[in-house]
């Protein structure tokens, strides 16, 4: 049984390497090049019951910034969140504060404001039907659709 799998496996293995010598075709031409021009979704976290953001936030809004310079960004939805933790509507006015500062940190950057859609959440959806409140709710979703240029 051996036997028959390394023959199997030599016969494979010189098929492709006798392909590869035949007509090698350039890199170029099977691999396309990597780009960061595409519908992409992160998210920026925030200290509890605050709109500041932290440096590992401001350091995150720059590399994305710089992943997508070479793009032409068409729409970035910026979505603010909050725990469960406090009334409904402060959890709603800490929310909208914190997509306006990460809007505020992507148009800094040079993003066109233009494209930007802010909505707030409060704490909807931070808690499950069995009253459990959801982790990390402590954040601001982006989600960005980019293009090639």
């Amino acid at each position: 049984m051996r036997v028959s799998v390394w023959v199997g496996l030599t016969a494979c293995l010189v098929g492709v390497a006798g392909c590869a010598t035949e007509r090698a075709m350039p890199r170029e031409a099977l691999v396309a090049p990597a780009t960061a021009c595409h519908a992409q979704r992160f998210d920026i976290y925030f200290e509890d019951g605050q709109a500041r953001l932290t440096p590992a936030a401001r350091e995150a809004v720059g590399l994305t910034s710089t992943l997508l310079q070479g793009c032409m960004i068409e729409r970035v939805q910026v979505i603010g969140l909050a725990d469960a933790g406090g009334s409904a509507s402060a959890n709603q006015s800490l929310s909208q504060a914190r997509a306006q500062a990460v809007v505020e940190a992507l148009a800094a950057t040079g993003w066109p404001t233009p494209t930007f859609e802010v909505e707030a959440m409060g704490d909807q959806g931070a808690t499950t039907a069995s009253g459990v409140s959801e982790p990390l709710r402590r954040r601001t979703e982006v989600i960005v659709t980019a293009t090639q240029r």
